[in-house]
């Protein structure tokens, strides 16, 4: 993914401007930023749901916005925080949503379309819920579901609205540890936004910070020893520092002060 001279806002704000960087497959990245930032804004942009105000970006060498519904759902999908609860609505059909694109006019389900299905709910540990109706779900458990339609959608680039946000500590780190075996199995390209430091800093192989207007795109460990990170998120009582445990391998220390 290429982006070239974004600029985006709503309004007469403008919370981005002129940002060019590009994004290689095979990584997750986090985007991070304070709240008001515009990164959700930057992440429906990123799914051409977003109008830019100038700028274009690139998908597979071909500008975003030239692209019908069609062809962008089967190069790009995204995971928002709506929770998606409709009476009658099983969970097998609602990931089943995710291989629209690929199925025919009346939108019968082939044997790749189901074997697909599967392995997003396997992959999410939601095979036991495939028959559970939708409005029966706990927030965490909806969002789970939302993340395996995606998956089924099997897109190379996945772009993910605070993923983690209705998830505890433990599946937390576990649904980001899965996301970034995805993106390094099969190459995709996997952006979500987060608040949660302590995972993105541990987890991903790459940052994006949003300093409004600009965008700072990193590798994990250059972001952390350029001062982004601690410039951007300043506390008298913390501080951020990296260090190589092994060659090759690093370890983000967040530190207490005082």
């Amino acid at each position: 993914m290429h982006i070239e001279h974004l600029s985006i806002g709503y309004g007469t704000r403008t919370l981005l401007s002129d940002v060019t960087l590009t994004l290689e497959g095979g990584q997750l990245v986090a985007l991070l930023g304070r709240n008001g930032t515009g990164k959700s804004t930057l992440l429906r942009a990123l799914a051409g749901l977003e109008p830019c105000r100038t700028g274009e970006v690139w998908l597979d060498g071909r500008p975003l916005s030239t692209l019908d519904a069609g062809e962008r759902s089967r190069r790009v999908s995204l995971v928002t925080t709506e929770k998606v609860a409709v009476p009658h609505l099983r969970v097998h059909e609602l990931v089943a949503m995710g291989r629209a694109p690929y199925t025919n006019w009346v939108g019968r389900l082939s044997a790749t379309d189901e074997a697909a299905i599967a392995r997003a709910l396997e992959l999410t540990g939601m095979s036991a819920y495939a028959s559970r109706p939708t409005d029966s779900l706990s927030d965490g458990e909806s969002q789970r579901v939302m993340i395996a339609r995606a998956l089924a959608q099997d897109t190379p680039l996945v772009l993910l609205d605070e993923p983690t946000s209705f998830l505890d500590l433990p599946n937390r780190y576990d649904l980001c540890l899965l996301l970034k075996r995805l993106a390094t199995e099969s190459g995709k390209l996997i952006v979500f936004s987060t608040h949660e430091l302590d995972i993105a800093l541990s987890v991903c192989h790459t940052v994006m910070l949003i300093d409004n207007p600009r965008v700072h795109c990193l590798p994990t460990p250059e972001m952390v020893s350029a001062g982004h990170i601690e410039r951007l998120f300043h506390s008298p009582s913390v501080s951020f520092d990296i260090s190589e445990w092994e060659p090759g391998s690093y370890a983000v220390r967040v530190k207490g002060r005082g």
